[in-house]
């Protein structure tokens, strides 16, 4: 039986990362750690970093300021995971000099994890902005004839169902709902666990090398309405509903701040467009993780909302 790849994780105390440091250790992986001397004094990285120690992961010193110590890290392991986000994004280029260098890595998959960049060129500003910066860094990887694996898993369980898709809080509203457009568009909504658990499927198959790999398990690739009425049934109550149109909802853009206006461009693509569904798998250039992975028993949208009851 071939031994279990290496996995060094960038980014491993971030929201996924820390998923996916414990979703690599869980499937038998040695697993390591960048730890960057710019977490500084933040006592709870440093911690969590203690915890995966705990958990049989190895820590690697390494900082983005210092490209020798990340070709040392990188020549450690024989695959890289990134899930640094937001304003980090573009630092990833410093990595993949660092694994160009190194020649020893067999996959390496940058932050992607949401919408796939690809096809995303027509994005809103500032929305496009991110997307813009992922493909900087596709680029750079496929010009360094890097092997890859890119993830899109779609919308993240804690940001998008808790609170049933709405702006503000990410707890489930109250009494009212805001429902967009005739919101009977499909979405997809994953676990936080389960996207870790397929990202580790993807890194030691040969059949997901130099592919797009998509999130699409079946039982939730839900419209905005069966989500909403996914909690009504839950908590035997009905909510009081209210629609918006495209017009109206991106009009409410124009007196907010930078990251509020990502965030309503990206909500726009999902459920009046339907960027996450509108679109056939291309082959022999994309998977599906569900389809690849049938043994993960993925987390269904009622399961996920019963932790808010």
């Amino acid at each position: 039986m071939a031994s279990k790849s290496k996995v060094l994780v960038v980014g491993g105390t971030g929201y996924l990362g820390k998923r996916i440091v414990k979703a690599s250790l869980a499937q038998g992986h040695p697993t390591y750690v960048l730890q960057r001397p710019e977490i500084g004094l933040d006592i709870d990285k440093l911690q969590m970093l203690m915890s995966f120690k705990e958990l049989g992961a190895k820590l690697i010193e390494g900082s983005f300021s210092d490209h020798q110590s990340l070709v040392d890290a990188v020549k450690q392991v024989d695959v890289v995971i990134c899930a640094m986000s937001g304003s980090s994004l573009r630092s990833q280029l410093k990595l993949v000099d660092a694994i160009k260098e190194a020649g020893n890595v067999k996959r390496f998959l940058p932050s992607e994890f949401g919408m796939n960049p690809a096809r995303m060129g027509h994005a809103l500003e500032p929305g496009r902005v991110p997307f813009a910066e992922k493909m900087e860094v596709r680029k750079a990887i496929e010009g360094a004839n890097i092997p890859f694996t890119y993830v899109s898993a779609n919308c993240f369980g804690g940001f998008f169902v808790g609170n049933l898709s709405q702006m503000g809080p990410l707890t489930p509203p109250k009494g009212k709902v805001t429902i967009y457009g005739d919101g009977n568009v499909k979405a997809i909504f994953l676990d936080e666990d389960d996207i870790a658990a397929y990202i580790i499927k993807t890194i030691d198959d040969p059949r997901t090398l130099n592919k797009t790999v998509y999130l699409r398990p079946s039982e939730n690739i839900l419209t905005h309405r069966e989500l909403i009425g996914i909690w009504e049934k839950l908590t035997g109550k009905q909510l009081e509903k209210s629609t918006i149109s495209s017009d109206d909802f991106l009009a409410s853009m124009k007196d907010m701040d930078y990251g509020v206006q990502v965030a309503v461009g990206h909500l726009y693509h999902i459920f009046y467009e339907g960027c996450l569904t509108n679109f056939e798998l291309e082959e022999g250039e994309e998977e599906e993780a569900s389809k690849l992975y049938p043994e993960v028993n993925y987390t269904r949208m009622d399961e996920y909302l019963k932790r808010y009851l």
